[in-house]
Order: structure tokens, then C-alpha cells, then sequence
């Protein structure tokens, strides 16, 4: 009994540990959404029972997939290749290839082939997370050669030979590592509507197409497989590209039920309204039905076993519509992330089951393993040193600049409204945790509900004069609030310091990013953080207006850095703010797009905004209400020299001459 008085008491202080933390608060709130609209997925899907039903829900996968994603490149011009050199070994040889996905955007690859001339099976191998590219799967590669198979191996965007935004200087890429790359350019996607992932997929299929093209290739039978991120490419042009006749994606294959509050993926790996649009995982195998689909999964992997097995019965009941139960197939290897020796064997199997009618061995033979500069393929070893190749950054540069078009101040109001709409709840009373008092102001801290069932935290600083005083809602992040918001307070106003929601958010030790993780969950059940945290700002403003001992014909709004986006959108929308202030906060969406590096864009991401309007707009939406905005920065926090409308501190200089000013005109306003 004393054990288990302990158990529950120790289980009572995590939750309401759990209960204090924002972070906690906002993953339960979205994961409340997300088990939801999974919930009703899992409702269509039992409906369906025979082939013409299954059929009409594949029509819709696909069409809703590739809307997703923006659509693929239209492109249809060559490729280019060329072979850069070889290496010969018993059994096998691994050529140096390099092709053009998109004009000047070129991919490298090694290509295994049997050394005995011959027609062949083919299989592409998409390249998983790890920074070096194609060198990680060139165990499987080789066997697979010697099995009879001709493969290629290619190196995804910021992985191998195709590093983004790399500096010849000192030998790296400036945006850190694969993962971050992909980051990079999954949120200057987004401000143009579309997703990283079709840019990603666009190679898988240039690079098929250059795998087709091989003499060697029988073209109606080709198979894909590849671990984790090459997982997901699997799946995709699997599931996309019906030249693919095999599949077998490794430690990648998970329901959203399970993966939504775990290991969200990276950009590729993650669509926009992709929950929200009723789709789930397994929607790519169902896709791929009825033909050959191997789940691999280990036990110990970060993507867990529950969320495999739940796509994997899914899928099987699925087959099982189509008469072809014996075509989807789960195995279970030992150890963490990755091919261990059963899954990379069972990988071998299935290709031979399906690709060679079952005729050949299926164990794992001893190959050479090479280093990277042995199988790079350009000179350098980067595409843009060695090749002169263009960045992904570029091509979305690009992109956006075909897409774009001006649109109106009222459309431009409806899209912000768009996303941050309101709860349609009255306003609730706060929850007082804390007061303290001084002979200037009470100080409390706050909680309050902006939606119903999420909860925000704030401070809120009261003046002790009498009669009715202005406001100023102060965007910023900690229990405590700041030394601005306290000089505000003692200026005579009443101060509510926010952290909408998401704020603060913990970092995983890459400077670059922000909070992706709650940005990326948000998008995927069709909400949109910034928009939400200009929601919040809003109900911030509620509060304040509803007060007794505030005008509230004088409430103003100050933020910092990315906040100001918020605090910028949320006044264009919302009247009662009478003026605002925004300092070192990027002065442009669009700008974003212009270079490889960018700091918490996706904290400022409205999908698609950026190809109508900009924030210039927004201040002009504003006017004739104040926008102060001082020291205007770029995407990597450094002030420009823009001029105009904007000011800047001279060295040194404090933030008080800005407050005053603020305050100055809003009385004479």
C-alpha cells in the first residue's frame, strides 16, 4: 500500500508538472485534433469493402497527395548524365553518375550493376538522413548487384556531394546538417505553397528515369526500397510513380496515432493538412495496392512498433479486399533506427520474390565497403564547387517568382483571418496564480483560456492610480515579466505580458530553427502557429478591453524579433489596437527567399502568403495607426539599412526614446 500511495503521488506531481508547462498544454490541444481527425479517417476507411471502393479512395489519395505537395515539376527536359568513373570488383561494378534533375540542378549517384553483361531487375535506393548520402546503403547496393540487380543509389538534397548553401572556406554547409537543410528549404516551400517534399520526390523520379534508361534495366521490373528518410521517399514515389512494381521502406512506415505526439518527421516527411485532409500513412501503401509492399521495423527504433503494426493491419485487411493478402508483408528486426542484418536479408528476399520470380539466395554476402571520396562523383565532392550547380533555394527562388501575383488589401485580411480564427468562446475569466504588490503596480501572474481546452500564461501589471489608464500588450516569452514590460507599468499603463502560445519553446541545440516541431504538428492537422499566436494576441486584447480600469481606445501592442510578425498581423486584423511597435523583427516575407540561411522562418510561415502580399503590405493594411518599427532585420538577425519609414538606434542607444514616442503619439492620437 505504501508503494502504491507513492506511485500516485509521484503520478499527481507529473501531472501537474505536465499541467504547468505550455509545451505539454499545446501537445495535448493538438493531439486532441489530430486523434480526431484520424478517428474519422478510420470511420471512411471500414466503409470500404470492395475494389471500386477501394479505387474511388485511391483517386482521392492521389489527387489530395499532389495538392499537397503544390503539384511536381513540369519539367521535361534531359538529363544529362554523365559517368565520372568506376570500380570494379568480383561480381559487380559501382559507377560515378552524375544527371540534372532540373536545369543546372544536378544529382549524384553510383549505380551497381552486375558485371556480366545481361538484362536485369532494377531497384532505387533513396538515401536515409545521415550526412554522407549515398555511401550509407552500399552493403545492400552491392548485394543486391550480386543478386542480380542493377541499383541506384543517389544523394539527396543537403546530404553526399549536394550540401546546401555550402562554404568551399571551410568544407561544410552553413545551415548544419541534412536535417536542417531539409528545414531550410521545407519552410521557404511553405511560403510559397508548396512542400519541400515535391521537390524530393522530383529527383526520386528523375533519378528512376535515369535508371530505366540503363540498357541493363528490365523496365517493367523495378523495385524501391531505403531506410528512414529513404523510407519515406520509398513510400512516396512508390506510392506516386507507377513504374515502381516492389517496395520495401525500412524504420519509416507509422500511424499518425502514434507518430503525431512522438517523432514528427522533417519537412519531406510532414505535409501541410496532410491529418486534416483525412489521410494517414498507410493511404501511400493503400495506393501502392495490390502490389508487393514489405514493412520493415526494428524494436528498439524511435518510430515505434504500435504505430508499424496499426499501418501494417490496416493494410493487410486492405490487400485482403483485392485478394492479394500475401503481397503485404511486416518484419521485425533487432536493435535501434536502421537495416540490421534480418531486415537488409528480408529486403534481399522480397526482390527476389517479386522482381526474379523467386529465383536466388537471399543471404547477405561480404562486399568491400568503400569511403566517401571513393564513390564521389564530381571532382570537388560538392555539385557546387565541381559542377557549378545551383541550390534549392534557387529553384524555389524561382518558383516563386512564376507563381507570384499582387493581391488586394481586403483578400490580404480574410487570408490572416483565414488563419487565426476565433474560438467563437466568450471570454473567459483569468486564473490568478500569483500577486504580488509594490508601491508602483500589482504585479500577477495569469492564466488564461484562448481556446477551449488550452490555456496561455501571462502577466499582467496594474498601476495603482486611479481611474481608467491605457494598455499595452507586451509579446514576449517567460514566467516573469521583462524589464520593458516593467518600465511600461511604471510609465502608468496596464501591461499584459503574453506568451501566446508555443512560447517559450525549447530548443534542440539548433540555432537556426525555432520551434519546427510545434509548427510542423500544427500544419499537419490544418492549423497554422502563427496564425493561432495571432489569435492569442487578439484574446490578449480581449482582456485587456474588457477591463473596467482600461481605455480602450488606447491599447498598444510591442514585440521583438519574429513575434513582431505576429503582433504586425494581429493589428492589421484588429482595430482596437491603436499602435504598435516592432524592433528588430524581419521587415519581409519574400526576403526569406533570397538567400540558403534563414532564422525561425518557420515561426512567420502563412502557406502561400508570400506570393501575394508581403509585410509592407500589412503596414500599409495598418495605417493611418501607428507602426513604429526600429532596427528592421533580415532572416539571420542582422539590422538593414533600409530607410524610409524605419528607424534606427544609434550605438548604444536605449529602448526608452522608442517607448516614449509611442506613447507620445498615442496621446496626442
Amino acid at each position: 500500500m505504501r508503494n502504491l500511495i507513492l506511485l500516485v503521488g509521484t503520478a499527481a506531481l507529473c501531472l501537474s508538472a505536465q499541467e504547468a508547462d505550455p509545451q505539454a498544454r499545446l501537445l495535448r490541444w493538438m493531439d486532441r485534433i489530430a486523434q480526431e481527425q484520424l478517428e474519422t479517417r478510420a470511420r471512411e476507411i471500414a466503409k470500404i469493402r470492395t475494389v471500386a471502393e477501394a479505387e474511388r479512395r485511391k483517386e482521392y489519395v492521389r489527387a489530395k497527395v499532389l495538392e499537397l505537395i503544390g503539384g511536381l515539376p513540369d519539367y521535361r527536359g534531359p538529363l544529362n548524365p554523365r559517368i565520372t568513373g568506376q570500380l570494379e570488383h568480383a561480381g559487380y561494378v559501382i559507377e560515378k553518375v552524375v544527371f540534372e534533375s532540373l536545369p543546372q540542378l544536378y544529382v549524384t549517384a553510383n549505380l551497381y550493376r552486375p558485371a556480366r553483361p545481361g538484362k536485369y531487375p532494377g531497384v532505387l535506393l533513396p538515401l536515409g538522413h545521415w550526412d554522407q548520402g549515398k555511401i550509407g546503403p552500399q552493403r545492400i547496393a552491392a548485394n543486391l548487384a550480386l543478386k542480380g540487380f542493377v541499383v541506384l543509389a543517389y544523394d539527396p538534397l543537403g546530404q553526399g556531394e549536394r550540401l546546401q548553401a555550402f562554404d568551399k572556406r571551410v568544407g561544410r554547409a552553413l545551415a548544419g546538417g541534412s536535417t536542417d537543410q531539409h528545414f531550410m528549404a521545407g519552410a521557404q516551400s511553405l511560403l510559397i505553397g508548396q512542400s519541400f517534399a515535391r521537390y524530393r520526390i522530383w529527383d526520386a523520379q528523375r533519378a528512376l528515369d535515369y535508371l530505366l534508361s540503363r540498357p541493363e534495366v528490365i523496365a517493367d521490373r523495378i523495385g524501391c526500397t531505403g531506410c528512414s528518410g529513404g523510407g519515406t521517399l520509398t513510400t512516396y514515389i512508390s506510392a506516386l510513380d507507377p513504374r515502381i512494381q516492389v517496395a520495401a521502406p525500412a524504420c519509416y512506415m507509422n500511424s499518425f496515432r502514434v507518430l503525431f505526439s512522438g517523432p514528427v518527421g522533417d519537412s519531406e516527411q510532414s505535409l501541410p493538412d496532410f491529418l486534416s485532409s483525412g489521410l494517414d500513412q498507410t493511404d501511400y501503401l493503400e495506393l501502392f495496392a495490390p502490389k508487393p509492399w514489405l514493412i520493415s521495423s526494428t524494436i528498439d527504433d524511435f518510430f515505434k512498433l504500435e504505430g508499424a503494426r496499426q499501418v501494417y493491419e490496416e493494410a493487410r485487411r486492405w490487400y485482403r479486399i483485392y485478394g492479394a493478402e500475401e503481397k503485404i508483408r511486416w518484419e521485425v528486426g533487432p536493435g535501434g533506427h536502421g537495416t540490421p542484418l534480418q531486415i537488409r536479408e528480408a529486403i534481399y528476399g522480397w526482390m527476389i520474390r517479386w522482381l526474379k520470380d523467386g529465383q536466388g539466395e537471399a543471404r547477405e554476402e561480404a562486399v568491400e565497403m568503400h569511403s566517401e571520396n571513393e564513390l564521389r562523383a564530381t571532382r570537388t565532392g560538392q555539385v557546387s564547387t565541381g559542377l557549378n550547380s545551383r541550390d534549392i533555394y534557387q529553384v524555389i527562388l524561382e518558383d516563386f517568382q512564376r507563381l507570384k501575383r499582387e493581391g488586394g488589401t481586403a483578400e490580404m485580411l480574410e487570408a490572416i483571418r483565414k488563419w487565426s480564427p476565433p474560438s467563437g468562446q466568450a471570454l473567459a475569466a483569468a486564473r490568478v496564480l500569483s500577486t504580488t504588490t509594490t508601491a508602483e503596480f500589482i504585479s500577477q501572474r495569469i492564466v488564461f483560456e484562448t481556446e477551449p481546452g488550452l490555456e496561455l500564461d501571462a502577466a499582467l501589471l496594474v498601476p495603482r492610480a486611479a481611474g481608467r489608464k491605457p494598455a499595452v500588450l507586451v509579446v514576449e516569452a517567460g514566467a516573469a515579466p521583462s524589464a520593458l514590460a516593467t518600465r511600461v507599468a511604471r510609465s502608468g499603463n496596464v501591461v499584459l505580458a503574453l506568451n501566446p502560445r508555443d512560447l517559450p519553446f525549447p530548443s534542440d541545440g539548433r540555432p537556426w530553427l525555432g520551434n519546427w516541431l510545434g509548427n510542423t504538428r500544427a500544419w499537419l492537422i490544418g492549423r497554422n502557429l502563427p496564425g493561432l499566436r495571432v489569435h492569442d494576441i487578439r484574446h490578449g486584447v480581449d482582456l485587456l478591453a474588457a477591463r473596467p480600469d482600461v481605455d480602450a481606445s488606447q491599447i498598444r501592442g510591442i514585440a521583438r524579433d519574429v513575434a513582431g510578425v505576429w503582433l504586425l498581423l494581429a493589428a492589421a486584423v484588429d482595430p482596437r489596437l491603436s499602435g504598435i511597435w516592432l524592433d528588430r523583427t524581419p521587415y519581409s516575407l519574400r526576403a526569406a527567399l533570397e538567400n540558403p540561411v534563414h532564422r525561425n522562418l518557420h515561426d512567420a510561415v502563412l502557406p502561400g502568403f508570400a506570393l501575394r502580399w508581403d509585410l509592407a503590405d500589412v503596414v500599409k493594411a495598418i495605417a493611418p495607426r501607428t507602426v513604429l518599427w526600429t532596427d528592421p532585420a533580415d532572416w539571420i538577425g542582422n539590422v538593414v539599412p533600409l530607410g524610409g519609414a524605419f528607424r534606427y538606434r544609434p550605438f548604444e542607444g536605449s529602448d526608452d526614446p522608442y517607448l516614449e514616442e509611442l506613447l507620445a503619439r498615442e496621446k496626442r492620437a
